[in-house]
């Protein structure tokens, strides 16, 4: 019996709701385990356009799981946690043991702070251009070793399908993409 994989989505207060809601909707459809992670002192946590998320639970109680994939998605939070050793560590951690790591938008930066990136091509929202001056422009998903990051909101679909793809298969996404009425760039029609 193959096992289930699974993901880990932190949310701080701020988060992008898009970035975060499309990755989490899109893995579900495809059957994979998402865990909704609070780092706040509450699980209900709010995006900044006022959306609130309820959490499955905080960073202290998944803290010994492990988890195939962490996404993190992008928004005012993210500045929030570049602060958090706490955060940092756990991507460090991600990116030590091989596990994949998505990071959309702002989040990119966490990568950063947290010396994952270290060469590694990437993408992200254009306004983190002055602390990423090496962000692909006009690159709607990257993949360099164990990382994968995106754009922004606009790419949150195409960032949902290629961590659906990477975590079961290509054709996986092109199933989810289907129903959804998305375009997979790899399926013509």
């Amino acid at each position: 019996m193959e096992l289930t994989k699974n993901a880990l989505i932190l949310l701080s207060n701020g988060f992008e709701e898009i970035e975060a809601v499309c990755p989490i909707d899109l893995l579900r459809r495809a059957k994979i385990d998402v865990t909704v992670c609070s780092c706040d002192e509450t699980l209900k946590v709010k995006g900044r356009s006022g959306i609130s998320i309820q959490a499955d639970c905080n960073l202290q109680s998944i803290a010994d799981r492990s988890f195939d994939l962490l996404i993190l998605p992008g928004g005012p939070a993210v500045f929030k946690l570049r602060k958090d050793p706490v955060i940092l560590k756990v991507i460090q951690k991600y990116f030590n043991n091989g596990k994949w790591i998505g990071a959309i938008c702002a989040a990119p930066l966490l990568l950063l702070d947290a010396k994952v990136l270290n060469g590694t091509k990437h993408t992200a929202h254009s306004s983190v251009l002055n602390e990423l001056p090496n962000l692909l422009r006009g690159e709607d998903v990257v993949i360099d070793k164990n990382i994968i990051t995106s754009a922004g909101a606009g790419t949150a679909v195409p960032f949902g399908l290629k961590l659906v793809e990477l975590l079961l298969s290509e054709e996986k996404a092109i199933e989810i993409a289907h129903s959804i009425h998305a375009h997979h760039p790899t399926h013509k029609g």
